[in-house]
């Protein structure tokens, strides 16, 4: 295995770690930072801080300082080289873009990061694995479901998949059935009518559900 072979496995394997990976899109940085304390009580690990969150990459630093390994913390809604870079240095562990770019995704490579590449049709999807990309994200996966996923592993039987959208804790198991090296919840998981009300119970009690979907699905142990 070439040392390249031996980065991609590190990445996805803290990718199926994690299971579950919550796209932040908070209103502000302190809350954002509040949320990700409510989703780790919850026993939720994988930490996607989005681009449209205020002070984004300041929130990633924050987070790297307080939590360290105990996150897997990484930037979504990459859209440029420059946030590529100021996420990394911020301490992001991984890059999500929403969809695929040749010259933004070999910016994303050349961080050492993990790079997930949107993708939703299959020519996107070899667009994104002929660029590199450590697993795809399927987004918006629930135009399609759980469905459209499975018929996509036939074409691209060893690809990671990660479907991002239209993901609750009552089809977690269905997208894992389907194929998912992983999932990405947003709203269902990071509630913005919590988030604007400052309920974290309930922001970590959903946390809580969607990592005990996660392990009956994938048969590991709950983490909170």
């Amino acid at each position: 295995m070439n040392t390249t072979d031996e980065r991609a496995e590190v990445h996805l394997e803290a990718l199926r770690s994690a299971g579950v990976v919550a796209v932040l899109r908070a209103p502000s940085a302190d809350k954002a930072l509040r949320t990700v304390e409510a989703l780790l009580a919850g026993g939720i690990t994988g930490i996607e801080v989005t681009y449209s969150t205020p002070g984004a990459a300041e929130v990633i630093a924050e987070l790297a300082r307080r939590h360290g390994d105990a996150l897997h913390l990484g930037a979504g809604t990459v859209v440029t080289i420059e946030q590529a870079r100021s996420a990394v240095e911020a301490g992001a562990k991984f890059l999500v873009s929403p969809g695929t770019d040749a010259r933004l995704g070999q910016a994303m490579l050349d961080t050492g990061a993990g790079v997930f590449l949107g993708a939703l049709t299959p020519s996107e999807v070899m667009a994104a694995v002929q660029i590199g990309a450590h697993a795809v994200k399927i987004f918006p996966a629930s135009l399609g479901g759980p469905s459209y996923l499975k018929a996509l592993r036939g074409p691209f039987p060893s690809v990671p998949l990660m479907p991002t959208g239209g993901v609750s804790a009552d089809n977690v198991g269905a997208w894992l059935a389907a194929g998912a090296v992983a999932v990405g919840a947003g709203s269902d998981l990071c509630s913005p009518a919590a988030m604007a009300d400052n309920r974290w119970d309930v922001i970590e009690a959903t946390a809580r559900s969607f990592a005990a979907a996660w392990a009956t699905a994938s048969g590991s142990e709950v983490r909170a």
